[in-house]
């Protein structure tokens, strides 16, 4: 072989390289050492009382409570939809994860706006410094899970996610469920119906997409892969991906970790 040869040959492997990484992107993350809270909130562009709580959401990083500190997610349910206004980010399953739930903490009813902070029912002090201290509180905690989190965006606009959970105490292993979800922030709707007729609504941690839930099983450790088709209208810079392990029997987070989508 030639010194041209070589030249032209090593050329041409860089370049494959290089366009092996142009068309497929992949980061890993792996969750802290401590637990990461948990923080939902269930809510509805036909809902007149939601707004004060989406923008206080939507605020959460200004105080402080980054995605590192805090996995924030809003499910925007669909029962509401009959009032005239149709919540474009709403999904039934949403709807079925609150009333879930409501049915676990012995509510008689569900509403909007709720927060659950770590699968529990939190109406008082969201908007006082006590809601921080049970935040640092939890944060304070060793993490009863481990996750790591692959992400790899493909050539045809899907985000192939893979999720490794190993659980750090046996008596969690009978009901952990793994989740993995993608929402997006810096959502705005101009309402032109129902009880939020004329306003300009604002949203940020909307979730596009829940995966189903993955039980762990006895044995204490799971890898599953979930694939997301992203839809053109989501914006690649405002979406982030959240893994969480649950403890259905009591709603309790094991462990959560949020990270930007890897482009």
């Amino acid at each position: 072989m030639t010194l041209e040869r070589f030249a032209r040959g090593a050329l041409a492997a860089v370049l494959l390289t290089a366009c092996g990484v142009a068309t497929a992107a992949q980061c890993s993350a792996k969750s802290a050492a401590h637990r990461v809270p948990l923080l939902e909130l269930y809510t509805s562009e036909g809902c007149n009382s939601c707004p004060p709580t989406d923008r206080w959401f939507s605020a959460l990083p200004t105080r402080g409570l980054t995605h590192e500190r805090v996995v924030a997610l809003a499910f925007h349910v669909d029962y509401w939809n009959y009032l005239g206004w149709n919540d474009p980010f709403s999904r039934p399953e949403y709807s079925a994860r609150q009333r879930a739930a409501s049915v676990r903490n012995k509510a008689r009813f569900v509403y909007t706006p709720q927060i659950l902070l770590d699968g529990r029912d939190y109406r008082r002090g969201i908007f006082r410094d006590d809601f921080r201290d049970r935040i640092d509180a939890i944060r304070r905690e060793n993490a009863r899970a481990s996750i790591l989190l692959d992400q790899a965006a493909e050539a045809d606009e899907t985000l192939r996610v893979q999720m490794t959970v190993a659980l750090i105490e046996r008596a969690q292993r009978q009901g952990a469920r793994a989740y993995v979800a993608l929402y997006e922030n810096n959502l705005s709707n101009q309402i032109t119906a129902g009880e939020n007729r004329g306003k300009r609504l604002e949203h940020d941690f909307v979730v596009r997409e829940l995966s189903p839930p993955r039980p762990v099983g006895p044995a204490g450790k799971l890898v599953f892969e979930h694939r997301f088709d992203l839809e053109q209208r989501w914006k690649r810079e405002d979406l982030y991906l959240a893994a969480f392990v649950q403890d259905e029997r009591a709603g309790e987070t094991l462990q959560a970790m949020a990270v930007p989508f890897c482009r």
